[in-house]
């Protein structure tokens, strides 16, 4: 018997190989290269990689918009055209995210701690700092997260969607355990999420198991079958496809799975915080419209409730904690998951219009969260005795008086807030309008309705922010003062892009959403 090779369309897999193969060669650099060339060998790996990325997935729309999309590794990942532009979106707001996490300030310190490793307050610890060691780690740990996440919206099948989750997620774990201050509150949130996360992961892979006992198969096109054909075995594919999306819903933080989500957002640097709020939804979410629109629509009755309830209670239990947070962390923590409830809105709308709207939605979503913790990031709390920056000043008090110090800063931040509270000319107005419509246009009207009201709730606590930054006086806290940190300017490159991002999508976002309307199209 002679060996058949497989027939591998290696161009297909372009975007995914370039981003994996580059964290594999930044392990290599962080064990063979000179400890002064690791950062800037990292950075450069890093943009080129994501840059390649973005131009992969250029050159292989011709032909997916040719022919539909193609089936890859026997079905195992599916490039089509929702796959592309979340590969897309993942590579370019992933790549903005990275450039917060590469800043350094003018004292050449980053957000993580030297040897993250260390117990908190050793001598190891501090001898790792005297020395002046980087965590030069995050660079390919990030990557191999940026990697499992755009395999997550292209999984063809349960086993490649397990995977994906589990090489997007335990990075992250260790990621967010990596803190250069608050040593133990980090180590404490990177705990939660691990434990949190392995629940989520056992859940989805529980119901793999059922669904595989129902259907025969893990390939989402013979599992669409099946499901499409009346069966004695109903029950267990209704358990398995539930197990399935609470594994799902617990990685974009929607209620009820959401309480890793403040404490881990708190407890995470700052760029490590916006990175996973803004790359890991998009991810999550993509692989949730794959599995409600293409291989689990017969199950609408018997689903779309629960999602529903789901979608209503996230945005509502999302947007009225966040109005009594007093930590800018846990506010924007809290707000993300009323985002999670808004998104929801447009998943559950099943027409065309609802993939665009929510592909439209995280787009600008991303872009804003990014350039938020960012911004949250420069602002730290100084020791006005010795005048050393202590921590990051995220005590909403702390922000009095910003916009009167940092006129540019405080606006830019005042735009992403606007832009989360849905007002016109944001990115982020768009893309409510969007899921909204898109609602409508499903017969779920009732739903558009409670997220306006959830959004018009929501404004408060923004518009507060924006109120202390601009009019109100600087209320610094007893022994201590708050400051914008000076950087290498790559935090600021990453925050300029996330304005004009959110600028242009809320100015001119037809072409954007006419091409993400060809673009919607899922492989059967």
């Amino acid at each position: 018997m002679s060996f058949v090779a497989p027939e591998v369309q290696w161009a297909a897999l372009a975007p995914i190989i370039l981003v994996l193969g580059a964290g594999v060669v930044g392990v290599l650099v962080d064990a063979f290269a000179p400890r002064a060339a690791r950062r800037p060998v990292h950075i450069g790996l890093t943009v080129v990689s994501l840059a390649g990325a973005l131009v992969a997935v250029a050159l292989l729309w011709r032909d997916v918009r040719a022919d539909g999309g193609v089936e890859v590794l026997g079905g195992s990942v599916l490039v089509d055209g929702p796959t592309l532009v979340l590969q897309g979106v993942i590579a370019l707001v992933g790549l903005v995210g990275l450039l917060v996490v590469a800043d350094r300030t003018d004292s050449h310190e980053d957000a993580f701690a030297p040897s993250a490793a260390a117990v908190p307050g050793s001598d190891y610890e501090e001898l790792a700092r005297r020395k002046g060691l980087t965590t030069t780690e995050v660079f390919p740990l990030a990557l191999f997260a940026l990697g499992g996440m755009m395999i997550f919206p292209a999984a063809g099948n349960l086993l490649t969607l397990f995977i994906a989750l589990e090489v997007l997620s335990l990075p992250l774990y260790l990621l967010t355990g990596t803190a250069r201050r608050r040593r133990l509150l980090s180590q404490e949130a990177s705990m939660k999420y691990f434990l949190l996360g392995a629940f989520a992961s056992a859940f989805l892979l529980f119901g793999a198991a059922l669904v595989y006992g129902f259907a025969g198969s893990v390939r989402y096109a013979d599992i669409a079958r099946a499901v499409s054909v009346p069966s004695d075995l109903d029950p267990l594919l209704v358990a398995g496809s539930v197990l399935i999306l609470v594994g799902l819903l617990f990685k974009v933080g929607a209620v009820p799975f959401h309480s890793w989500t403040p404490d881990v957002y708190q407890g995470a640097p700052t760029p490590i915080t916006g990175f996973m709020a803004a790359v890991t939804k998009i991810a999550a979410f993509g692989a949730i419209l794959r599995l409600v629109y293409v291989v689990l629509p017969a199950l609408e009755w018997d689903l779309m409730p629960a999602l529903w309830g789901v979608a209503v209670v996230t945005m509502l239990v999302g947007t009225v904690v966040a109005i009594v947070q007093t930590d800018v962390k846990r506010m924007l923590a809290y707000s993300s998951i009323a985002h999670a409830g808004f998104v929801l809105v447009g998943v559950v709308a099943m027409t065309s219009s609802g993939i665009s709207s929510v592909l439209f939605y995280l787009l600008a979503y991303g872009l804003a969260t990014v350039g938020a913790f960012a911004i949250v990031s420069l602002v730290r709390e100084v020791d006005a005795r010795g005048g050393a920056v202590v921590a990051e000043a995220t005590h909403v008090s702390q922000w009095s008086g910003l916009g009167q110090r940092h006129p540019v800063l405080a606006g830019a931040f005042a735009l992403f807030l606007l832009s989360f509270a849905g007002i016109p000319l944001t990115g982020g107005f768009t893309g409510k309008f969007a899921v909204f419509s898109a609602a409508v246009e499903g017969d779920l009207a009732w739903l558009a309705v409670v997220g306006v009201v959830a959004s018009a709730a929501a404004v408060f606590f923004y518009v507060r922010l924006i109120v202390l930054m601009f009019f109100t006086d600087p209320a610094g806290t007893p022994g201590s003062s708050t400051t914008v940190v000076r950087t290498d300017g790559l935090t600021h490159v990453a925050i300029g892009l996330g304005v004009v991002g959110t600028i242009l999508l809320g100015v001119l976002p037809s072409p954007v959403l006419g091409f993400l309307s060809d673009a919607a199209v899922y492989l059967p």
